[in-house]
């Protein structure tokens, strides 16, 4: 088998805490924070200095994790617009399964998520929705029915 699992998905973000609190918010647990620097940093990213304070979030099934970085050298590239199109090519978004759909907007907008489009109905299998989060951080929602 060429692979094991996916161990994570990492974003990097500029604001480190309130990316953390949105994703606590959803219902990711803080496995723990650490900063990263040294030979091994460099070598892996092809970058010279890195200092990068992370973050790591799994899902209460433990089955998945989210790797948010702030680098602090060598400094972040913004790649605008933030808010890019659904359509957009490249990393297209990170997708949860809820409990209830409604409760978790309701909750992530207190984060200042907003609904991409609507709440939308997938037959009689699921109710979607995408909503932005911080930074621009498309998260898609997904309520199964019945």
């Amino acid at each position: 088998m060429a692979i094991q699992r996916m161990d994570n998905v990492g974003i990097v973000v500029e604001d480190l805490d309130a990316a953390v609190a949105f994703f606590v918010e959803l219902g990711m647990e803080l496995e723990g924070r650490a900063t990263v620097e040294g030979q091994v940093a460099d070598q892996c990213t092809g970058l010279e200095g890195v200092r990068c304070d992370i973050a790591m979030l799994r899902t209460p099934d433990g089955h998945s994790r989210l790797e948010l970085a702030k680098y602090r050298a060598p400094a972040a590239l913004s790649d605008e617009p933030r808010n890019r199109p659904h359509n957009i090519l490249g990393t297209h978004r990170v997708m949860f399964a809820v409990d209830d759909i409604e409760d978790t907007v309701a909750r992530l907008r207190h984060h200042g998520a907003e609904l991409v489009g609507e709440i939308a109905r997938f037959e009689d299998s699921y109710l979607l929705c995408y909503v932005g989060g911080p930074e621009g951080i498309i998260v898609g929602l997904a309520e199964q029915l019945g």
